[in-house]
């Protein structure tokens, strides 16, 4: 029996710094990842597919968003089954019972909206934990598994959210116990566990038979999520009395948000930096963000502007990480001297520059600002 094991799709997201099309078009990639589950699943001969919490991104949705997200489902063309995470829970407000969703749901589509057994068909079955809120106050996955008995049939146990193991906050009362999982699957309650939650591919324990699938599209940076934009090929073979299983990740994701960490004291070190952003591939799909270290004249600071200017119109995304970076603006003797300009325009420049070079408050900043500009408008901070 193979099935693909997903999560997090958390369709309707929006990510804030993405402006222009670049929402719109991160939008489309995480549901045409979904829509192209239904290209993977025939590939592969998979039966069906499990989708582990965070379907949607919230339960307040546009109309549209549900739609389209439903559309891209159906697209899937074989069963699909559902399982309301911490941002689409089963509550009062649920997506799940819009008059909307239910209108539209297409017929390969089934909510895990019960906890306990679901069977796929005769031989296999799914064990849903669904969140009712956003704050279970129980480990969902032990209610769920609490007298299961062992079983002749394949069982997926579909849940969300942490895993004791990965939390610093053990006392948590909604954390996933792994040794529960673990007497679980020894006991052949279940046979399989497919988590959601973390977005990046993880696997738990020793067993093999625990994993996070991470979101099939990227959701946050590279520091966050070491390996997103994956779905998993789950085999479980339903001739073996063990239930063997093995486990291939699959890459779908097609977007990137990157972190660079570079210091930039001198213009060759700006030179690496573009080289560096120059050589990055797929730049519509790609966000960077950069954490800039380093002491800059200001002629130098201006070509680092133009060199940014340049790129945040090529990439989805590009810019400073103010929180992260620390870029000092020192004039260099003399780079004012061969502008050309005299008299009171002089005067000017030259208390610009002693007031740059002062430093630590917002007149210097002010003041560096209005050089390095200065120094673009006269072509010297060309990038």
């Amino acid at each position: 029996m193979r099935f693909l094991h997903t999560a997090d799709w958390q369709l309707g997201m929006t990510r804030h710094f993405l402006a222009g099309d670049a929402q719109p078009r991160y939008s489309a990639a995480r549901r045409d990842a979904v829509a192209g589950l239904g290209a993977l699943a025939a590939e592969t001969g998979a039966e069906f597919v499990v989708v582990a919490g965070d379907v949607f991104e919230d339960n307040q949705l546009a109309p549209q968003v549900i739609s389209q997200s439903l559309e891209a489902m159906r697209a899937i063309g074989i069963r699909v089954y559902l399982l309301p995470g911490n941002h689409d829970p089963l509550d009062a407000s649920s997506v799940y019972t819009s008059a909307l969703f239910r209108a539209e749901c297409p017929a390969n589509v089934v909510v895990l909206d019960r906890a306990g057994v679901h069977e796929v068909r005769p031989g296999i079955e799914i064990v849903a934990a669904p969140w009712r809120s956003k704050s279970p106050t129980t480990d969902l996955v032990a209610d769920v598994l609490n007298d299961l008995p062992a079983t002749a049939v394949a069982r997926v146990l579909v849940a969300h959210g942490g895993v004791d193991v990965l939390d610093p906050d053990k006392n948590k009362p909604s954390l996933i116990r792994l040794a529960n999982l673990d007497r679980a699957l020894a006991d052949g309650a279940i046979h399989y566990v497919a988590l959601g939650d973390k977005h990046s591919l993880t696997k738990i324990g020793d067993s093999g038979r625990v994993w996070y699938s991470g979101s099939p599209e990227v959701t946050n940076y590279d520091d966050v999520e070491a390996n997103p934009g994956h779905v998993l090929v789950v085999d479980i073979d339903e001739d073996d009395p063990q239930r063997r299983v093995t486990v291939e990740p699959k890459r779908v994701g097609r977007w990137r948000f990157v972190t660079l960490s570079r210091e930039v004291d001198n213009n060759r070190e700006i030179a690496d930096l573009d080289v560096n952003l120059d050589q990055m591939s797929d730049k519509e799909r790609t966000v960077v963000r950069l954490a800039l270290t380093g002491s800059l004249t200001v002629t130098d600071r201006a070509a680092l502007d133009a060199l940014l200017d340049k790129y945040s119109r090529l990439f989805a995304w590009l810019g400073i990480w103010e929180s992260h970076s620390s870029l000092a603006v020192i004039p260099a003797d003399g780079e004012f001297n061969d502008l050309g300009i005299g008299g009171f325009a002089a005067s000017a420049i030259d208390e610009l520059v002693e007031t740059a070079r002062a430093g630590g408050d917002e007149s210097a900043e002010d003041a560096q600002a209005a050089l390095a500009l200065l120094l673009r408008l006269t072509d010297r901070g060309a990038a």
